[in-house]
């Protein structure tokens, strides 16, 4: 599996921040097996925001996880900027976020499909940034699968093969 991680952070940009969360997702996401293709980092704002994302997703197929710009700041225009390009969303993995940490009703990030990209908001701090993508891990792999193939299995709850979807 293929995986890309943007950092959106004007603070990273001035180079007056270090991007760890990046760091941390690149690591943890190769750690879980996934090749980490591509990690860039940019400004905040909406508009660039969804452009990178259009640009990324292009006739890519594999997770693309943005780190920063969830929070209440002015600049924090993620979650916008990736509604913009979002073709489906997939609440489930935002609301799996949100509860796996007790501060996680701060973050606004969104989840969902562009092409055969499954993008995951995750809050910006590299704490946040991996209890968020550990508390979908489990579901990232089945999801790229099912966007491939439509009639992946699903697992049952005991952990076993159970009927393909329909």
């Amino acid at each position: 599996m293929r995986a890309k991680v943007v950092t959106v952070s004007d603070g990273v940009i001035a180079g007056t921040r270090d991007d760890l969360s990046g760091r941390v997702l690149q690591d943890l996401l190769e750690e879980r097996g996934f090749e980490v293709v591509e990690r860039l980092a940019i400004a905040d704002g909406r508009e660039l925001v969804a452009e990178t994302l259009r640009r990324i997703c292009r006739d890519f197929h594999g997770l693309v996880v943005t780190t920063g710009g969830t929070g209440f700041s002015e600049r924090d225009q993620t979650p916008e900027g990736t509604r913009d390009v979002l073709e489906r969303l997939a609440p489930g993995f935002s609301e799996l976020i949100r509860a796996s940490s007790p501060l996680g009703a701060l973050s606004r990030g969104v989840a969902g499909t562009v092409g055969r990209s499954l993008v995951i908001n995750v809050p910006g701090s590299p704490k946040a940034a991996r209890e968020s993508i550990e508390a979908v891990f489990d579901l990232v792999g089945h999801a790229l699968a099912l966007m491939i193939d439509g009639r992946a299995t699903h697992p049952d709850s005991s952990g076993g093969a159970a009927s393909p979807t329909g």
